[in-house]
């Protein structure tokens, strides 16, 4: 099985989230530093979309640049500041052949192995 994790390295649950991956037998896993390779616009709606979650729910608020984000910042919005400061997506996200995950706790990427 492949996953894919867009992973901060420098994030304690990221990581936590890769060591369940890399531990998994059969689970091939493909790390994206999405800091510095971030998804598409188009692709981080479709992984929230898959997950289940709306772009709301992946946003660090506590991070600066999502502070300028009026709290009732609709979908669209969220989205462009996401792809503008990718420092905004909450991680880590992990795709499988069984759907997407934002992995906190770590343990709930377990659900889609």
């Amino acid at each position: 099985m492949k996953a894919t994790i867009w992973h901060n390295p420098r994030c304690s649950k990221s990581r936590e989230t890769l060591a369940i991956l890399q531990g998994t037998p059969g689970v091939e896993v493909e790390i994206i530093d999405y800091l510095k390779h971030p998804p598409s616009r188009a692709r981080l709606a479709d992984l929230y979309a898959r997950a289940g979650i709306s772009p709301r729910d992946g946003l660090r608020w506590g991070e600066d640049p999502a502070k300028a984000l009026p709290r009732d910042a609709g979908d669209a919005m969220i989205l462009d500041a996401m792809v503008a400061n990718p420092i905004l997506i909450e991680r880590p996200l992990v795709e499988t052949g069984k759907g997407v995950r934002l992995s906190r706790p770590p343990e709930k990427v377990r659900e889609i192995l």
